[in-house]
């Protein structure tokens, strides 16, 4: 995080599915827009309204621009944080000058307040491949146990495994 980076967490949902690209290196680069509509209650009605919606345009970068693509659809509800910048281009047909806000995005994920998700450990690959693996096998061998599956040696029900592998937790970046 560099000095001066305004760093923001967004609530809200997606208007589209993430729109996923690529480079011509070959990185990938999800962008799609969150919408933010704030609920307010009418003390004199006592009903809950909708606020003026603020939307917001992400842009994703590499594994975590294909994880986004992969997992997420137009309408989830998602946590949204990373640093707010703004982007200026010169518009072709009129010539104006132009800008907006974007969100590079550090991390994302799925509301779960009123929704499930199943998360799956990606691996990293380590060659210049740039294939990915789920972490059902392979790996450096590397283990850890899962605090949260159930196993018939705990006393809870069976299929959940006990541990599971991984290639490392350094960020996709």
């Amino acid at each position: 995080m560099a000095q001066g980076d305004i760093n923001i967490t967004v609530i809200g949902n997606l208007t589209a599915d993430p729109d996923l690209r690529f480079t011509p290196s070959g990185a990938g680069v999800a962008q799609f827009t969150v919408a933010s509509t704030p609920r307010q209650l009418d003390k004199q009605s006592g009903e809950w309204k909708d606020g003026t919606p603020t939307f917001l345009d992400c842009k994703v970068w590499r594994d975590a621009a294909e994880h986004v693509a992969e997992s997420l659809a137009r309408g989830a509800r998602v946590i949204v944080t990373g640093r707010l910048r703004q982007e200026n281009w010169e518009d072709k047909q009129s010539g104006q000058k132009r800008s907006k806000l974007v969100l590079d995005v550090d991390e994302i994920g799925p509301s779960l307040r009123y929704a499930t998700a199943k998360v799956q450990k990606m691996q990293r690959s380590g060659g210049s491949g740039g294939g990915r693996q789920e972490s059902s096998g392979g790996g450096r061998g590397d283990t850890y146990n899962d605090p949260w599956a159930t196993t018939a040696a705990s006393g809870g029900q069976s299929g959940g495994g006990g541990k599971s592998s991984f290639e490392d937790d350094s960020p996709p970046f």
